[in-house]
């Protein structure tokens, strides 16, 4: 499958913002995209921001907080060493994901330095979108359920596939069988750990097509129902 790209309860979700001196309606819908590595979570995600949602990718956003001159960049620097600084000053990530994806005590580590510059940068990123209008945020996330980023979600959506897939999607991806199988081991049995928690599971093991078309359903029903969540007398003017 090709790769894509990518409501705060409280004071964000009274009603419409101004902005850029006209009334717009607020962002009814925010939806946690979660699930293993190489199940197509960011294909997913390209799809929904084609829909009209705005996407926020969590990894985009720790490359942003451990870009140089960030703090979390140094506090990472401090505990692993300075062989995971380039030569321009950046971190290298792919020397630090065979370290921290071997080593369980390390990751743990790391996403305690990263995480909550992370999630404060991912707020940040939410109430921007918010002033913008739109049906629904997707906030793309591996690490969403159980921690405090689940909380900001309407829904939570659930990509999966078979294990056989997943592999065979990491290994076109560049990674060699063992270390695939590395970074599907750190996450463990990681989909059925998460099933209970998922509104809606899109399944990704079949055709681009049909697995876009069925995201694509899922995306309307889910705004609608928001919509008539928040607006009931409102379905109708909605409806198409």
């Amino acid at each position: 499958m090709p790769r894509g790209r990518r409501g705060l309860p409280g004071k964000h979700a009274a009603g419409p913002r101004k902005s850029e001196g006209k009334l717009r309606e607020p962002i009814r819908l925010r939806i946690g995209l979660t699930g293993p590595i190489g199940c197509g979570k960011s294909t997913v995600a390209g799809w929904l921001a084609d829909l009209g949602a705005k996407v926020i990718d969590a990894d985009d956003v720790a490359r942003e907080v451990t870009a140089p001159g960030q703090p979390a960049l140094e506090a990472v620097i401090d505990r692993f060493g300075e062989r995971f600084r380039n030569a321009d000053g950046s971190l290298d990530r792919s020397l630090l994901a065979e370290v921290v994806f071997s080593d369980p005590a390390a990751l743990r580590d790391l996403e305690a330095i990263t995480h909550p510059a992370v999630r404060e940068r991912i707020r940040e990123a939410i109430e921007t979108a918010e002033r913008t209008g739109g049906d629904a945020i997707v906030i793309e996330a591996i690490k969403l359920v159980g921690g405090p980023l689940a909380a900001l979600c309407d829904e939570i959506w659930l990509v999966t596939c078979e294990p056989a897939i997943q592999r065979a999607r990491l290994v076109g991806r560049g990674a060699d069988a063992a270390d695939a199988e590395r970074r599907i081991a750190t996450q463990g049995n990681i989909a059925e750990r998460l099933r209970d928690a998922a509104t809606r599971v899109i399944d990704t093991g079949g055709t681009a097509e049909a697995t876009r078309e069925s995201v694509s359903a899922e995306f309307h029903r889910a705004v609608d129902a928001r919509r008539r969540a928040i607006h009931p007398g409102d379905a109708t003017r909605h409806a198409g």
